[in-house]
């Protein structure tokens, strides 16, 4: 390259660089919406209480909830009309760090969305700051973008989801994207489930206190190669669009069909709910009287993937799982009535002294399943494993495959049809059952 050209170029890219760090958002693109004022009128997800601003698009809008006093998320709502019987929360900017009364959202002219309490402190903020954003969008499909003069998007909120995916929104390899739920109807902070994709596979984890990393309690049957992210889609089935398809389709051409609605499935979302299930929810407005419908669970009675006995939290702190429902309390005695009470004894694990165990034939743990476990190996080494874990609860062996699993939590087990698959749950002698 001859000095003359080496010059141009080095002009060009200052030129480029300093265009870019001095574009400004011009005065009727920059807003600052303020958190207060009457509540809204109408039911929505969570019974929070909310204000909206204006920032809008059929069947979207932001604006500020809450579930307990003072303590508001900057949201995205998700809703048709009026008669809508629920609205839902389908995007957040703060989950886990509320903000309060008189709160402000807005974007200057350096080009940086910004959440900040009253009194400025920056509570979440798009670090877009004179990165050439000339504007914000919000997209008829939920997509909210800041954007360049030439409409190349700088930020987007589908980058970033909660516990939802839009129609059109991605999950990216690595735990980049993924969901996790939010810990109850009340608390919006994280929760203990999390939807991930990674290189070949798409899994569904569960982080209990007591374990020292997540564990799989699903992974969807459909590997899948060179993987760098999955879309959650919605598009007919046919020609004659007879029915519509939603779908998550790979960035390596896989395709996996969650659902066929007959009618019109656009307008849709997924959603990892507090209960760790994953499901779909479909507006379709020819149906007056429900027009959201609920069309993919993938934990369910009649569920071609899952029953809901291999959700981690479905009989609480402990029980036993079978056809659906939480059938029995595992005691040292034997199968007990179970009820939201039933709860595995709290003991010092860590002194051999202070423990024995208790055997349960015919079931199986939620981690048994999905996650490969040691072996082949001997019972008896698997429970000492076991015992010398401060952490573990009992252990999980499958006689026939001699492989072992051991425990962190208890939550639900799963009864299996013969005593091939038992479990050997700690105990402390003066507490337990006689």
């Amino acid at each position: 390259m001859s000095s003359s050209s080496a010059i141009f170029s080095l002009f060009f890219l200052c030129s480029l660089i300093f265009s870019i760090a001095n574009a400004q958002v011009p005065a009727n693109e920059r807003f600052k919406f303020v958190n207060e004022g009457e509540f809204g009128p109408f039911i929505n997800e969570y019974d929070a209480d909310y204000r909206m601003i204006r920032i809008f698009n059929s069947p979207f809008q932001l604006g500020f909830y809450n579930t307990t006093p003072n303590a508001y998320t900057l949201a995205l709502r998700w809703g048709i009309q009026r008669n809508e019987p629920l609205y839902r929360w389908v995007w957040e900017a703060n989950r886990g760090k509320p903000v309060r009364e008189n709160a402000t959202f807005s974007l200057g002219t350096d080009g940086n969305l910004v959440l900040a309490e009253a009194n400025g402190t920056v509570v979440w903020q798009s670090n877009t700051s004179n990165k050439g954003v000339v504007g914000f969008k919000l997209l008829p499909n939920g997509n909210m973008v800041l954007h360049d003069s030439k409409g190349n998007f700088i930020w987007q909120s589908f980058d970033y989801p909660t516990d939802t995916l839009l129609v059109g929104q991605s999950l990216r390899v690595g735990g980049v994207t993924k969901l996790v739920s939010r810990l109850s109807i009340k608390e919006n902070v994280d929760g203990p489930y999390s939807f991930v994709m990674e290189s070949d596979r798409l899994l569904l984890y569960y982080k209990s206190s007591n374990a020292p990393r997540p564990v799989v309690y699903f992974t969807f049957p459909v590997q899948f190669s060179g993987l760098k992210n999955v879309t959650f889609n919605s598009a007919p089935e046919t020609d004659e669009a007879f029915a519509y398809q939603l779908t998550l389709d790979s960035s390596s051409g896989g395709s996996l069909i969650l659902a066929r609605p007959k009618y019109n499935a656009t307008i849709s979302f997924l959603r990892l709910g507090v209960d760790g299930n994953l499901r779909i929810f479909t507006y379709y407005d020819k149906v007056d009287s429900q027009p959201t419908e609920e069309t993919f669970t993938l934990f369910d009675r009649d569920s071609i993937w899952e029953t809901e006995c291999q959700l981690p939290e479905r009989c609480g702190k402990f029980g036993l799982c079978d056809d659906n429902q939480c059938v029995a309390c595992p005691r040292e005695k034997g199968l007990l009535g179970w009820s939201k009470e039933c709860a595995p004894t709290l003991v010092n694990f860590c002194r051999i002294a202070a423990f024995h165990y208790y055997k349960v034939e015919g079931v199986d743990h939620y981690i048994s399943k999905y996650n490969n476990g040691t072996g082949p190996i001997r019972v008896e080494d698997c429970g000492n494993r076991c015992s010398t874990d401060c952490r573990c609860v009992g252990y999980f062996y499958h006689q026939e495959t001699s492989k072992c699993w051991i425990a962190f939590d208890l939550k639900t087990l799963t009864k299996f049809p013969n005593s091939t698959h038992v479990g050997f749950i700690k105990v402390a002698p003066q507490l337990s059952i006689k």
